[in-house]
This record gives structure tokens, sequence and C-alpha cells, in this order.
């Protein structure tokens, strides 16, 4: 059984080897458990201390977690993402599907990665400290179920390295989690 040091990662730790981590504790925190919001309130943690442990800018992480396609009957006219479990600030609890970084990325089905959120058309500023952002969807039976939102606190916040690392972290909860 996992243990609350899943979430603990020691100092001076690469980017790499951070995200390695966060993938490994994700895999056993989800060995018998395929709820949706167990899993990820889990890897909004495991993801939070990560950065927290890492060098800027990615210790300057100021929000990480996600948001899940909303399945109400209002939902089905206008089409939205519903607020997840999450680490930091609160946030926007609905945000319209094709609108902001989030929106667009559930959208288009494809990853947003956004080194200036001020140069991205119809951002929304849930948290004006937040300078740049990435936003990768979570996609099951080829459609978006849920996306992984992070911001961070300083310009150009995330690279390829996290791309990459993300776009597994969300192949992993696709295959892991009972999503409605």
């Amino acid at each position: 059984m996992v243990h609350a040091e899943a979430s603990t990662f020691a100092a001076g730790l690469s980017k790499a080897d951070a995200y390695a981590q966060v993938l490994e504790q994700a895999e056993a925190l989800f060995e018998g458990q395929r709820n949706w919001v167990c899993n990820l309130a889990n890897t909004a943690s495991l993801l939070w201390h990560s950065y927290r442990a890492l060098p800027a800018p990615s210790a300057a992480v100021n929000w990480a977690g996600f948001y899940v396609r909303d399945r109400s009957p209002a939902a089905f006219t206008s089409p939205q993402l519903i607020l997840g479990p999450f680490q930091g600030q609160v946030a926007c609890q609905t945000i319209a599907l094709g609108k902001g970084v989030c929106g667009t990325a559930a959208a288009m089905a494809t990853t947003q990665l956004v080194p200036d959120v001020e140069k991205f058309p119809g951002h929304i500023a849930c948290d004006g400290a937040s300078r740049s952002e990435i936003v990768v969807p979570v996609m099951k039976n080829e459609e978006v179920v849920a996306i992984i939102d992070v911001d961070c606190a300083e310009l150009n916040g995330f690279d390829e390295v996290d791309r990459t690392e993300l776009e597994k972290l969300a192949a992993l909860l696709a295959r892991s989690c009972d999503f409605p």
C-alpha cells in the first residue's frame, strides 16, 4: 500500500526524474482503485509536491489539477469543463469548451503549451499571478474526458519535457480511471 511518503520528492531531482517518480507513484496508487475523483486528487498532490522539489521555473508552479468534462444535462447544450481535484488557489468552476487555454485544449483535443498566457487569445485569468500554462487532454475512447492543467507564476514555465511526461500521465489516467 502506498503511503503519504509517495508525495515526498528529494531535493535536487531532475525534472525527468521527478516525473518518473510521479508516474511510478501514480501507478501504485491506482492499483485496485478506478475512481476518477480519488485518482485525480492523489495525482494533483503528486504533481504539486514534485514541482515544489524542483528548481525554477518549476518551483513557481502555482496551480496543478484537473477539469473534467461536465456530464450534467445543461452541459449537453453548452459543453463545458467543471473543476476537479487540484492544488493551489481557488479556481474557475466551469470553463466552456473552446474558451481559454483549458477549453481550447479540450475542444481541439491537443496539448496547449503556453509560454506567456497574456499572449494567448481569450486567456481566462483564474489566478492573476499565472504567467505560463500547460494543459494536456485526457482522452478515453477518442473523447476528452478531462484535462490536466498546470499554471506557473513565471514566463516559460514549461517545456517539451513537461509536455511529454504530462502526456504519459494523461494516458495512464485514461487507462486507470472510470470517468463519467
